[in-house]
This record gives structure tokens, C-alpha cells and sequence, in this order.
């Protein structure tokens, strides 16, 4: 890999992209935020895309609960928007990497999702995802490269770990749901693994698809404020559990949003570490969740 582009540079995981892509002197790398470059854009994402090798994706849409009176705006970034970067990818020879979620599956399993698992979203940004995916997959089957991810926390940007470190300063104790299950995923040790992908990928060692991008075991939203609430060194006694139905939303959420990670041994990469190792290892680099550092 040569030239990058990545795209949505200016979010959380784009940030943390561009550390990983920092450390490797190989690399001529673009970054394109939100205000430089509209993947809604037709002509302007060819132009972007156009001399590289390889384009990371996490430009999207992520206001799920905005989407649900918003769908067809939704849309036109997390489906349209993602058509017209794989059309240039198709067309100039680029590999793309493109994040997806979750979201894109009813989560009333019980059995984690495996990459070829049926999709059914429950909600509108859902749906607006998976509209991404199949133009991924319409447009790329040999080159295109999906990765799902959930529960994404990092140092960049507004995330669940930040929200609950923010408010163990307000408030004495936090109700916190304990009946959805996930993969806490910190956005630096997953962007670390969409590069080893890209390098992969135009190698010709990984085969193009779908990969799930989160973290390995499972916990919920409570089990994950109680660990953040711990390595800050706040008392996790702090943390009640408490139901979803505590919490109303205008999207609906999956409960059960386990994915499996068989596919990563495809291209001779291993699943993405336990979320207790990574949690721990968020808290001790020199970029923690904010606002930790001032706690």
C-alpha cells in the first residue's frame, strides 16, 4: 500500500486511523473530513478517490435516532454516498474498506452473528447501512471490503466510556441498562486492524467480503461502565443496572449485537482481543477516553 485515502477523517475513528497510518513511513495518506469532501458527491468523490490505493471509509451518517425522522438523508450518505465510492474504487482499481455496523442485523439472536448471518435491520439507520453493504457488494465483489463494527468508544469523539466518565462527576450514582449485549470496541485498536487488512488486501492474501471489526467475549452497557468506572479508579459500586424500557428512543436498538469473527483467519489475521484487554489498554495510552484524563 502506497496511497490511502480515508475518508471522514475528522470523527473518531478516522482520527484514530490516521495515528496508525502515521506510524508507517510507506504510506502517502489524504485525509478528507466531512467539510472536504461530500460522499454524496458524485464527481467529487471520483476526484478523491482517483491515485489511490486504498480507501478507508468511515464517512457516514451516525445520528441513529435522527435517522428514524430522516431516512432518505440517512440514506444518501450511508447507501448512495457508499455507491458512489465503490463506483470510483471499481473504476480506478482502489481497494475500499468501508465500516458498517451491527445494526444491520435484527439482534434477537442468542448465538453470535456470523458474517453470512441474514440481515434484517430494526431501524432506519440500519437499513441506510445496509444499503452501503450491497453497493459494496454490487459494485466490488473482488475488491470491496466490509467491516461491521459496534459499540465503538475512543478518545475523539462523543462515545458511551466518555459520557459515563463525564457524568461520574455529576452525579452519585448512574443508572445504566443491563439487558443489551455487545462488544465494546475500542476505535484505535480497530483502526490498527483496518490497516493490517488494507496490507492484506493488496497482497492478495485477504479475500474480499465481510469482516465483523469488534472486539472478542461480550458484556453489557452495565458490565461496561463498571469496568470504565474501575480502571478510572471510581468506585463501581456506583453503577446500577437498570432496563432499556428506562430509556425510551425513538430508533429501536438490537439487544443482542454478538458478532463472530471466524472470517479474519481468511486473511491470516486474528480476531480483535478481548474487550477487557483493550479497555485496559485505552485507559493506559497516552490518548484515553476523554474526559478521563482530567478525572
Amino acid at each position: 500500500m502506497t496511497r490511502a485515502l480515508v475518508t471522514g477523517a475528522g470523527g473518531m475513528l478516522g482520527r484514530d486511523l490516521l495515528a496508525v497510518l502515521a506510524t508507517r513511513p510507506d504510506l502517502t495518506v489524504t485525509a478528507a473530513t466531512r467539510a472536504e469532501l461530500d460522499i454524496t458527491d458524485p464527481r467529487a468523490v471520483r476526484a478523491a478517490v482517483t491515485g489511490h490505493d486504498v480507501v478507508f471509509n468511515t464517512a457516514a451518517w451516525t445520528d441513529v435516532d435522527g435517522a428514524e425522522q430522516a431516512e432518505a438523508e440517512a440514506t444518501a450518505v450511508n447507501g448512495d454516498g457508499v455507491a458512489h465510492l465503490a463506483r470510483a474504487c471499481a473504476d480506478t482499481g482502489a481497494r475500499l474498506v468501508h465500516l458498517s455496523t451491527d445494526y444491520v442485523f435484527a439482534g434477537d439472536g442468542d448465538t453470535p452473528y456470523a458474517e453470512d448471518a441474514p440481515t434484517d435491520p430494526v431501524n432506519a439507520y440500519g437499513r441506510s447501512k445496509l444499503a452501503g453493504e450491497r453497493a459494496v457488494v454490487r459494485f466490488l465483489p473482488e475488491t470491496g471490503y466490509l467491516v461491521r463494527t459496534a459499540w465503538l468508544y475512543g478518545a475523539h469523539g462523543p462515545n458511551f466510556v466518555a459520557t459515563m466518565l463525564r457524568l461520574a462527576g455529576q452525579r452519585e450514582h448512574l443508572d445504566v441498562v443491563d439487558d443489551q449485549q455487545g462488544q465494546p470496541t475500542w476505535s484505535y485498536a480497530l483502526a490498527d486492524r483496518l490497516v493490517a487488512l488494507a496490507d492484506a488486501a493488496l497482497a492478495g492474501r485477504a479475500p474480499a467480503g465481510i469482516y465483523h471489526g469488534t472486539c472478542s467475549g461480550r458484556t453489557t452497557w452495565y458490565g461496561l461502565a463498571r469496568a470504565a468506572f474501575a480502571l478510572a479508579g471510581l468506585d463501581p459500586a456506583r453503577i446500577r443496572p437498570t432496563t432499556s424500557d428506562r430509556f425510551p428512543r425513538p430508533a429501536a436498538r438490537p439487544a443482542y449485537s454478538v458478532l463472530g469473527h471466524d472470517r479474519w483467519s481468511a486473511a491470516g489475521l486474528p480476531p480483535l482481543p478481548d474487550w477487557h484487554d483493550t479497555l485496559s489498554d485505552a485507559f493506559a495510552s497516552p490518548n484515553p477516553p476523554a474526559p478521563w484524563k482530567a478525572a
